[in-house]
């Protein structure tokens, strides 16, 4: 699956100016991460339960 046939979701911690934008989308068998800024921005891959993990420890910090 490309990066243009997912469906990309922009963090709710990015800034509005443009200047941290991340992005996130799901597929079946990973979670994709890529920084929005760059028109080919490579691709952070991580598996439903790395992702999982991660969320819940970026919400105790």
């Amino acid at each position: 699956m490309s990066a243009d046939d997912l469906t990309w979701f922009k963090s709710s911690y990015s800034s509005d100016s443009g200047d941290s934008c991340v992005e996130v989308a799901t597929a079946p068998d990973a979670v994709r991460v890529r920084d929005s800024k760059l028109e080919s921005s490579p691709l952070l891959s991580v598996t439903p339960a790395g992702w999982a993990g991660f969320v819940a420890y970026a919400a105790d910090a």
